[in-house]
């Protein structure tokens, strides 16, 4: 069995017309937190959207270390390879705006089928990390901030356990306190042993949290290796993405 929890290979995709991803080789380890960077436009949410069946990849492999063997989920759906335990939050965040926040982390709790059947310990967990979730509890979520809304879709994902926690730049558009608070509850999350990825723009967030480090340009990875490493050198930051940690 690989160390690696998910591993892209030679991965492309096409969306209409356009090819995308142009060979994208990709390797999350088990238990870390893996930054996806690169400038807009670069094919990280599109690499996110291929992993998760949204859009079906046109060439190359993206393989999941089941718990018994590697799996090959190139070509399976959304469906399944959520029932794997990939959550996904995307940048829009997907929050149901007419429910209220209970009803949202409920849709989540695929294994309750009432608020009460939920897991009482790990909900007082994430009220820990999102004290926002708790205070709007019985609000509808499409009243809430921006930030809390982004609690809400993050609180969601991970309302269960999951093996694979992918997000989409979750600090965008947050005021710098609520980021911090953010980059706190990653960081816990982290320490439960959780693997996550990141696609993110704000730097000083990566160099926080990041383990790892994926860089994208043009379709592809063109750079892998430890966030720390990346985050010492100037020169290699200027190079890939235009600016300096």
């Amino acid at each position: 069995m690989s160390d690696n929890l998910l591993t892209l290979s030679g991965v492309h995709t096409h969306i209409g017309a356009y090819h995308i991803l142009h060979g994208v080789d990709l390797a999350i380890p088990k238990g870390k937190l893996t930054m996806l960077l690169g400038r807009n436009g670069a094919g990280k949410t599109t690499t996110l959207r291929t992993i998760m069946g949204l859009w079906q990849a046109s060439q190359g492999r993206v393989q999941f270390a089941g718990q018994d063997t590697d799996l090959d989920i190139t070509h399976r759906s959304t469906p399944e390879i959520a029932e794997l335990g990939i959550a996904y939050v995307p940048e829009t965040m997907g929050i149901f705006a007419d429910l209220t926040v209970k009803e949202n982390m409920l849709l989540a709790a695929r294994s309750a089928k009432r608020a009460a059947d939920m897991d009482e310990k790990r909900l007082k967990w994430i009220f820990s990390l999102f004290p926002a979730v708790e205070k709007f509890w019985n609000h509808p979520a499409g009243k809430l901030s921006g930030g809390q809304k982004q609690m809400v879709a993050v609180a969601r994902a991970i309302v269960e356990p999951r093996a694979l926690l992918i997000v989409d730049e979750p600090s965008k558009g947050l005021a710098p306190a609520i980021i911090n608070n953010m980059i706190d509850a990653f960081a816990q999350l982290k320490a439960t042993g959780t693997t996550i990825l990141l696609v993110e723009q704000n730097l000083n967030f990566a160099k926080r949290l990041g383990d790892s480090v994926a860089v994208m340009d043009n379709g592809r990875v063109v750079h892998s290796g430890a966030m720390q490493a990346l985050a010492e050198d100037t020169v290699l930051q200027q190079s890939l993405l235009g600016l300096a940690l």
